[in-house]
């Protein structure tokens, strides 16, 4: 029989006060067969969701590690259909996954401050309806390409940017990262610094990387234009001084945006999701092998 499993979540309004929403979670033979939508952020007058898939074999009486992805375009633009080919695939793994939306400059006005905030903001809502959604919340990676990557590593590693009217005490920090050529350097010789104005460095996360910094992989193309590998080497350096993982993949002669399935007739989609595979097996987040 199908039937709906209500949850009550709070969100957040621009000026802080708080909009209760009843959210519905349809649910087919007690099992979440199909990609569904939440709303895990009200903000002005606009409506930010989160696209969930579970595994096939889903159990009420399980949780799942998940991991969340966030769409590249430069803050500027983009998609949450970029990374629909990895989420059903980890879907496939046992893994729930998300397609997150944010706000960004050419449909929202905004700007990069207001992408992370709103990238903690899902990753805060997944631990507080945790849960509800079936979702183990020590097991939550984050995910994303360029600046969607950067939005993935801001999860990982700045302390601040939260929304200030959040519950402060559930975290936002992911507890894995796999970024794909990932905007993480936003300093003085790092992308797009003048954007980020005289507060870049509670953005950049290559200059927020701390203790207990979340393991992490990186895939990079060597003729990658807007990062370059040096900057990769050195975020990788800099993770394994404070005793962190930091897996770099290079791949050579492959530019800006080369891991997507449509790129390459797909060739490193395949090769960057099954690198991820075995990361994530090796943090004992999936069992089994590969399916590519």
């Amino acid at each position: 029989m199908n039937f709906f499993l209500g949850l009550i979540a709070l969100i957040f309004l621009a000026d802080g006060r708080l909009q209760s929403q009843k959210l519905k979670i349809e649910i087919f033979d007690n099992e979440r067969k199909v990609p569904f939508d939440l709303t895990y952020k009200v903000i002005d007058t606009v409506n930010l969701d989160l696209t969930f898939r579970y595994p096939s074999n889903f159990k009420k009486s399980k949780k799942y590690p998940t991991i969340i992805f966030f769409f590249g375009g430069g803050w500027n633009g983009g998609t949450v259909k970029q990374f629909e080919p990895q989420a059903e695939y980890f879907a496939s793994r046992g893994m729930i996954t998300v397609l997150a939306d944010y706000r960004v400059k050419s449909r929202h006005k905004t700007t990069p401050y207001e992408s992370v905030a709103d990238a903690k903001s899902a990753i805060r809502f997944l631990r507080q309806h945790a849960k509800e959604l079936n979702i183990k919340t020590k097991k939550i990676v984050a995910s994303g390409g360029s600046a969607g990557g950067h939005l993935a590593a801001a999860c990982g590693n700045l302390p601040g940017l939260d929304e200030p009217y959040e519950d402060g005490s559930i975290n936002s920090n992911a507890n894995a990262l796999v970024l794909f050529n990932p905007v993480f350097n936003n300093g003085p010789e790092g992308f797009q610094n003048e954007r980020m104005g005289e507060r870049w460095q509670e953005i950049s996360p290559a200059h927020n990387i701390g203790k207990g910094a979340p393991p992490t992989i990186v895939f990079l193309g060597t003729n990658d234009r807007l990062i370059p590998v040096e900057t990769a080497k050195k975020y990788k350096a800099k993770m394994e001084v404070v005793g962190s993982r930091c897996d770099l993949h290079l791949y050579d002669g492959q530019k800006h945006g080369f891991f997507n399935n449509d790129k390459n007739g797909g060739v490193f989609y395949n090769k960057t999701v099954r690198e991820t595979d075995l990361f994530l097996i090796s943090l004992k987040y999936l069992k089994g092998k590969p399916q590519l």
